[in-house]
């Protein structure tokens, strides 16, 4: 079986630092920061969570609640008794253009007992937050970067998301072409040579393929390396490399796939991160 991750997480990392672990009793408002999401881990409950615009959560059970952009969420919980909780900010490297992130909904709920695998290094992780030993800090960050690169799993083998890059990566056939474009983007690739990659008939992959991921086959190479050309644009590189780099021809090319993805000239939008 192909990596499905692997591709993603190399070229858009994510990295996670702890801001809390123990007890919240009452209510709580937890404090976001732009451009950061958010892991809270539940040990001991029961919990109330108030999300803007959307549905309250009442969790009774050992959970984790993901936050892939910022949302402002309130956490109630019994005034005396309280409950456990450990709580870490994530950096998405590209922030809301950082492909993982986009792919995710806005929140999501999983018992700690549906992710596969995870019970030893969520057993170390709370042992860690609410213990102070030498290393604590840079240990639990990891631990926590783990446990979201479980979740992500969890979240495609169990086909939780039902539509988007992560839906097509937890398709069994579909996967395939996926990770064959994140993986060589700069290759021209024909709807016959992926739909070979999927072991489907061309007709079937492409409807196939724009019913579960939202976009025809070449739509989603022309984002994917769109999303890779504003990467290396962020850390400095030229555009002529770039353009070869993610399989356009001159940079004039680049640039009209860059304005029609995004609305701007890759200029035009090295700019506005500039002034963000």
């Amino acid at each position: 079986m192909v990596d499905r991750l692997e591709s993603l997480l190399t070229r858009f990392a994510v990295h996670a630092r702890m801001f809390h672990s123990g007890a919240l009793c009452g209510l709580n408002e937890v404090p976001t920061l732009p451009d950061t999401g958010q892991l809270h881990l539940i040990k001991l409950g029961p919990v109330e969570v108030t999300q803007e615009g959307e549905s309250p959560l009442h969790v009774v059970e050992p959970s984790l609640l993901l936050y892939p952009r910022p949302l402002k969420h309130r956490f109630l919980t019994d005034a005396k008794r309280g409950a456990d909780l450990a709580c870490a900010n994530l950096h998405f490297d590209g922030g809301i253009a950082n492909p993982i992130a986009a792919a995710l909904p806005a929140a999501i709920c999983v018992p700690l007992a549906e992710i596969y695998g995870a019970d030893g290094v969520l057993s170390l992780l709370f042992d860690e937050a609410f213990n102070q030993r030498c290393g604590r800090q840079a240990l639990v960050n990891r631990l926590f970067e783990v446990v979201l690169i479980q979740v992500l799993r969890h979240l495609m083998e169990s086909g939780q998301i039902r539509s988007g890059m992560l839906a097509g990566m937890g398709h069994p056939k579909l996967r395939n072409a996926l990770v064959a474009m994140h993986e060589r983007p700069a290759h021209e690739w024909s709807l016959e040579e992926l739909a070979e990659k999927a072991s489907m008939s061309r007709s079937v992959f492409a409807n196939v393929f724009r019913d579960t991921v939202g976009l025809t086959p070449g739509a989603y190479l022309q984002s994917w390396r769109v999303t890779l050309a504003q990467q290396a644009l962020r850390q400095g590189r030229s555009l002529k490399m770039i353009a070869v780099e993610v399989g356009y021809g001159s940079e004039a090319a680049l640039s009209r796939a860059f304005k029609v993805q995004s609305g701007l000239s890759p200029r035009e939008w090295k700019q506005t991160q500039t002034s963000g």
